[in-house]
């Protein structure tokens, strides 16, 4: 038999990464949860911790029980909520980890009307680079990701995908302008170049294509942070990779321009919204998904540039 106490113990023992942190944490006897997980381990035949000096790790079978306890978590959370919605949607929370990039996006509208038409839902925002958030869905952290450019990962479900090319954004007057196709890497590797460090799709995509191409970009400066990408260009500095959507105000307002790139890596780049797999969505949970695809212009559709393409 599988003592549901003992897997929670050994979760939060894995989580923490030795006994004693995870009794600290649970506020029990570090004793009690030796003791139990002992016992689970005696009615199973099998070990699942191995002891070290320095802190425990869990074995296979460990690991195996880890997941099943959390599924089982998550299964039984989700049909709570869905009993709750009976009712009414009227309390829950929804973790999203969200780019820089898609911030602005994000805040302009769709998190106002949603928490405005849900207001028992409370909305917590984890900023993150693509790495950090496809560990947060697949760690059950966040319950939905926005990520720009992702690798493929087959314990994540993609619930809406949009394409929007990572293009070159350059200052209204920058000479790279008078161009009339498409520029390659290797055109404005001369440039002052701002990037993002390489926890980000943007950044692994460019070093992507530049590894394909045998080029070694040397960039003027090195940041986490897509505002500083964009004054980087508004103040005429240099030039950067960043997404057509992510500054539309700045087109309008015609401070920038964003030039394509010939690659078809960055030119097929895609956003998605997704989920671990084998996770189910609380209520809450599915309505923020719902109301980010209609209510936020990346999932809308495709980015503009690509859609006026298409008419053509």
């Amino acid at each position: 038999m599988l003592n549901g106490r003992a897997l929670a113990y050994l979760c939060e023992v894995q989580r923490r990464g030795s006994l004693r942190a995870a009794a600290v944490h649970l506020n029990v006897d570090v004793s009690a949860i030796s003791r139990l997980i002992r016992r689970q381990e005696e009615e199973l035949a099998t070990p699942l911790l191995t002891r070290h000096p320095d802190g425990v790790s869990l074995t296979e079978a460990g690991r195996l029980l880890v997941d099943h306890h959390r599924a089982q978590c998550d299964a039984e959370s989700a049909t709570l909520s869905r009993l709750n919605a009976l009712q009414s949607l009227n309390s829950g929370e929804v973790r999203l980890a969200v780019g820089e990039g898609f911030i602005a996006d994000l805040i302009n509208a769709p998190l106002q009307t949603f928490m405005t038409a849900h207001p028992g839902i409370d909305i917590v925002v984890v900023m993150a680079g693509v790495n950090e958030a496809m560990a947060l869905i697949r760690d059950r952290e966040v319950d939905l990701a926005l990520l720009y450019a992702p690798p493929v990962d087959p314990t994540l479900h993609c619930h809406v995908e949009r394409r929007h090319p990572l293009d070159l954004i350059v200052p209204a007057d920058h000479p790279l302008t008078r161009r009339q196709t498409p520029l390659t890497l290797y055109e404005i590797s001369d440039w002052p170049l701002a990037l993002m460090d390489n926890p980000f799709g943007m950044r692994q995509m460019v070093d992507q294509v530049a590894h394909q191409e045998r080029l070694h970009l040397t960039s003027r400066l090195h940041t986490n942070s897509v505002a500083v990408l964009k004054n980087f260009v508004r103040s005429g500095i240099g030039v950067t990779f960043i997404p057509e959507l992510t500054v539309a105000d700045d087109i309008e307002q015609g401070l920038i321009r964003v030039l394509p790139l010939a690659h078809p890596v960055l030119n097929g780049a895609r956003a998605q919204i997704v989920s671990r797999q084998d996770r189910p969505l609380s209520v809450a949970a599915e309505a923020c998904l719902s109301h980010l695809r209609r209510g936020m212009r990346f999932f809308q559709d495709d980015a503009p540039r690509v859609k006026a393409a298409c008419r053509y």
